[in-house]
This record gives structure tokens, C-alpha cells and sequence, in this order.
């Protein structure tokens, strides 16, 4: 994902739902889908269908995880034969990755693991209908015509298994103007995991986001020890699948 630069066409389907109010491009993503913040408190989402993730799931995760943690509330979610979209209420708090927060790493890092480790204790794994452990995101990847290493199918012991985000990269996470989490966003692949599957591919972000030397912070902040065999194999499932 990325903060768009430029100025980007506003879909029809986005004008409609957006009743008049005034958009403003927040993410572009690398399939096609684009985020608009209205004016009047609403986010409008809306990309092409695809094959990992649905924005009807996505809005079926947020409803469940609403009931214990700070994520979006759904307001509409729709799509055609194509695209799909959905329209959610704004949270409190700007991305990890805002320009007011890019300069200081050191609070951001802080939110975001700080941030990750509230959600994965607030999440009850027991109630969640949801998957997102190894077997079912090797799956997913081979039914998208991803050929996944057989290496990958041996994963390591489940050290704890929670309620993973499913996309905990920085940009994810919200800060408020205290310097501390406030909530998180784009939950699309939300499920069952060890907690290690999102906690290497949030560390790893760090380095996209705030440049090298800032993984062990976050789980610091986090509040456990690295665990390199671990860390190693989420973050190379992450990017095989």
C-alpha cells in the first residue's frame, strides 16, 4: 500500500456512496483498490474483486472484532460482478505511517507493537470464527496459483495461538495524538495463528516504513524476547505466499 502522490479519479460507485460529501485519497494499493476519507467522518473502500481476500469478509471480521477492540465500524458494504466496496466510520488517531509520525519512528514503533499486543489479549481466540494459520494460507496461496515450498509446510511449534491481525504491517495500526495506539484497520485476512505470524511481518514492516534498525523495538514494545527461528519463517511464508 501506498499514500497516493497524485491525484486519483474518484470511481462512480464512490461518488454515489459518497452523498455529496468531499474525498480525499488516503491508500492505493498494488491490486487496484483505493481508499477515499470523506469529509463528513466515513472511509470509502473500493477495489476489484480478488481471490485472498473479500471486502464482504473483511466487514465480517470488523463486525465480530468490533465487540472487543477499536477497529472500524462497518456502515455499508456492497459489490457487482467486478469491484466491491464498503463504507466504514472513522476511528480516532492517523496511521503509523502519517508524515506526522514518520520522523518519530521511536513513539510510532512503540504504538504499533504496544498496539499489537492489545489486540492479540482483547481478541478471544475461543469465539473467533475465523483461520489464518499455516495450512489454510498455503491453501489459499495454491488456489491463487502460488506454488508454495514444501519447506513451508513444516512450521514450528505454535508458541501462542491468538486472534492474528492478518495484515499487521505499521501502516495498519492508528495513533492517537498521545503517541499511543488507537486502534486498527484493514482486517481482511483476521484469524486463528501463532502470534509470531503477525509479529515478524510487523517488525519486518519497520524497515519499509522507518529504514533499518527498529525490529527488536517493536517487540520490545510488544513485551517478549525476538524469536529468530520463528521470525525467520513467518516472514519468509509472508512473502511466498
Amino acid at each position: 500500500m501506498s499514500i497516493p502522490v497524485e491525484d486519483v479519479a474518484v470511481p462512480e460507485r464512490v461518488r454515489a456512496l459518497a452523498v455529496g460529501a468531499r474525498l480525499a485519497p488516503v491508500w492505493l494499493n498494488e491490486l487496484g483498490g483505493v481508499t477515499f476519507r470523506a469529509d463528513d467522518g466515513r472511509y470509502l473502500k473500493y477495489g476489484p474483486r480478488n481471490a485472498e481476500t473479500s471486502f464482504a469478509g473483511e466487514a465480517e471480521r470488523l463486525r465480530w472484532a468490533a465487540r472487543y477492540t477499536a477497529v472500524p465500524r462497518v456502515l455499508e458494504a456492497g459489490g457487482d460482478d467486478t469491484h466491491e466496496w464498503m463504507v466504514t466510520a472513522a476511528l480516532p488517531g492517523l496511521s503509523a505511517v502519517d508524515p506526522r509520525w514518520i520522523p518519530d519512528a521511536a513513539t510510532a514503533v512503540r504504538a504499533v507493537g504496544e498496539g499489537l499486543r492489545a489486540l492479540h489479549d482483547a481478541l478471544p481466540v475461543g469465539d473467533c470464527p475465523f483461520d489464518w494459520g499455516v495450512p489454510g494460507r498455503i491453501a489459499n496461496a495454491e488456489g491463487r496459483g502460488i506454488r508454495v515450498p514444501e519447506a513451508f509446510h513444516d512450521a514450528p511449534p505454535i508458541d501462542r495461538l491468538v486472534v492474528c491481525h492478518g495484515d499487521a504491517c505499521c501502516p495498519n495500526t492508528l495513533i492517537g495524538d498521545d503517541g499511543r495506539w488507537s486502534g486498527h484497520v484493514d482486517l481482511g485476512a483476521l484469524g486463528v495463528a501463532d502470534r509470531w505470524a503477525d509479529i515478524a511481518v510487523a517488525s519486518m514492516s519497520t524497515a519499509w516504513n522507518y529504514g533499518e534498525g527498529w525490529e527488536d523495538a517493536l517487540i520490545e514494545a510488544y513485551g517478549i524476547e525476538p524469536d529468530r527461528e520463528r521470525l525467520s519463517y513467518y516472514r519468509e511464508l509472508w512473502n511466498a505466499t
